[in-house]
């Protein structure tokens, strides 16, 4: 793989001197600004080798980078050596952003006086795109957004996926699309939009009440929807739909044209007076083929995800329901796990394939919702490492393993990790272990008013870490979607700024951790409902749910650490779980579920 990356780099910066181009950027993301991607828009890691969710690589004349965020640092590491491409630690100090290390690069390198950049304006945002003009105008430099390069190296590039489309029902969606659709508008005019394009996957999904396959572990479909005063458009292939996706669809009232004809619309058949447009998701190409002369752009958020955020009591069962099965499937995975390693021939992969051979025996199973991790000892350092054949590590009875999975239910979406003692751990690993655990339950036990943001309750999960010079990089929990994709906004709780307020409905999950490279990680995630705590003449507070039900080890914990409450907190929690999942288990099962849930006392 080393030497093809270098292959790759070589012809593409044969192209750039074709085209004068001094730099190209390649972003993770593809023309619906999506997280994770059909493969046809993977050239980020088809270009550097890299096969992390988030990354960005620059290539000059001379040189390449990676920026990436510390979730992929130590996996980015391994992947690059040899390539030729350099290491961006995102947030670390020292690292450059990609604009100024571009403009230093063409400064130095000075290649025949070439100054324009290039970047494909079909998969990135108009946002990005902007900023990205904004910040190289002051050096000189030029931003071109109408080249692809891939399309001439990437020779056998996948094609757009195609699969079929299938109808999320009514009893799990909890509203019909009809009202979704006549709220959106309600939205949409507040905001000063005549109609709105959306391009989030996800958030056409939801809207329609429509599930897909095109994206791995997450079921939306590559498309468009318009929605216009008077008349709904869904942009997608027509060999995607059914007899019976048809007929809905137009019994709700949506029309359906060619997914590729979407620009040409928005230039020349698009006939309200202005349009909504999200900046940070709409990619650039998009924005410039709306016809300025006769439609007026209003930039804004989208209120969709905001909407999409707040799940309805339809929705919020289907979440119990799921939460319930695969608590089932867990306790029967972590049953299993203890002697089969003690019968040796385990490794990271054999325990990912039980765990998701569990899961899929569920009533409702569809699929993962994210490919699991399982990071044995130092593996678990490594925050997002996914095993692989070359490095797929034996599983042993001593030490720590981190377990990172989740599945996509037709009633709802699971996300949980655990961090499970297997043998004998050292005192380090104790101490850790308790210090993410306390962190657990202090924002599990936190109470604030409605319309805080994430990143006021933060610092609940971290201080007992800070107070000991500890800390972790990634975010601290993330929305959920409803049978969607894992990772949901806007809200979000991290340290960085994010403004989106906190409501009632809304899903969450609560998983620090701390990771010791080249020893071990410790993560501990449930997934939470937010819900109403309380009205006072101060304003209404609002608290957060366990839905997840699972264990934690207690065999790793170092109770003379915990405080009352956070020890009443984990008996509370551990009742619970014994008390739902109990009757759906076997005698043995339960047994087992019993002792893992035993109350503990300082």
């Amino acid at each position: 793989m080393k030497q093809k990356v270098y292959e790759r780099l070589e012809a593409l910066r044969e192209l750039m001197r074709r085209e004068r181009v001094a730099a190209f950027i390649f972003s993770s993301s593809d023309p619906h600004n999506s997280e994770y991607v059909p493969d046809r828009w993977k050239g980020r890691e088809w270009i550097s080798g890299f096969d992390g969710s988030a990354g960005t690589v620059v290539v000059t004349l001379k040189h390449a980078a990676l920026w990436t965020d510390s979730r992929y640092f130590l996996a980015a590491e391994v992947q690059l050596k040899d390539t030729g491409i350099e290491l961006m630690k995102l947030k670390m100090p020292g690292t450059p952003s990609v604009s100024q290390w571009i403009a230093q690069e063409i400064y130095d390198e000075n290649d025949g006086g070439i100054t324009e950049i290039g970047v494909d304006g079909r998969v990135n945002s108009h946002s990005f795109v902007e900023q990205l003009k904004y910040d190289l105008q002051q050096s000189g430099i030029t931003v071109r957004t109408n080249w692809d390069p891939l399309e001439e190296l990437w020779l056998d590039r996948p094609d757009i996926p195609n699969a079929i489309i299938h109808i999320h029902p009514l009893k799990y969606a909890g509203e019909n699309a009809i009202s979704k659709i006549k709220r959106i508008r309600h939205e949409v005019s507040l905001l000063h939009g005549d109609g709105i394009l959306i391009s989030s996957l996800d958030d056409i999904a939801w809207t329609l009440n429509l599930r897909g396959t095109d994206v791995h572990c997450n079921p939306v479909f590559v498309s468009y929807l318009l929605i216009e005063p008077d008349k709904v458009v869904l942009f997608v292939d027509a060999n995607k739909l059914t007899l019976e996706v048809k007929q809905y669809l137009c019994k709700i009232g949506v029309s359906v044209l060619p997914y590729n004809s979407i620009s040409s619309y928005l230039h020349k058949d698009y006939l309200a007076y202005n349009i909504l447009l999200d900046p940070d998701v709409t990619n650039s190409y998009l924005v410039n083929c709306v016809d300025r002369k006769r439609v007026k752009i209003v930039f804004g958020h989208s209120p969709v995800p905001a909407m999409k955020a707040v799940k309805n009591s339809v929705e919020i069962e289907g979440f119990h329901q799921a939460m319930l099965r695969d608590g089932v499937a867990m306790v029967k995975f972590l049953k299993w796990l203890q002697p089969a390693i003690e019968a040796g021939g385990q490794t990271e992969i054999s325990l990912d394939r039980k765990l998701t051979s569990l899961r899929a025996q569920q009533a409702l199973f569809k699929d993962i919702s994210f490919d699991t991790i399982v990071g044995y000892e130092a593996h678990g350092a490594i925050v997002h490492y996914e095993a692989t054949p070359e490095t797929d590590a034996t599983v042993d009875a001593k030490g720590l393993v981190l377990i990172d999975s989740g599945a996509q239910y037709e009633d709802g979406t699971t996300d949980i990790t655990r961090t499970i003692a297997l043998g004998p751990v050292t005192e380090e690993q104790r101490h850790i272990y308790t210090l993410v655990l306390k962190g657990h339950i202090q924002l599990e036990l936190a109470k604030f008013p409605v319309g805080v943001s994430g990143t006021q309750i933060d610092a609940l999960s971290r201080e007992a870490m800070w107070r000991e010079g500890f800390n972790f990089l990634h975010g601290t929990g993330h929305g959920v979607g409803s049978y969607l994709n894992v990772h949901e906004g806007p809200h979000q709780i991290r340290m960085e700024f994010m403004p989106a307020p906190l409501h009632a409905g809304m899903i969450v999950t609560d998983e620090p951790g701390l990771y010791l490279s080249n020893k071990f990680g410790v993560r501990i995630e449930n997934t939470l409902l937010i819900k109403k705590y309380m009205k006072t003449e101060f304003g209404e507070f609002l608290q957060m749910e366990p839905l997840t039900l699972c264990p934690i080890d207690l065999t790793p914990v170092d109770i003379t650490m915990l405080l009352p409450e956070e020890v009443m907190w984990l008996n509370n929690y551990h009742q619970l779980v014994y008390a739902k999942l109990s009757p759906y288990l076997s005698v043995d099962e339960r047994e087992w579920l019993k002792n893992a849930t035993k109350a503990v006392e300082l």
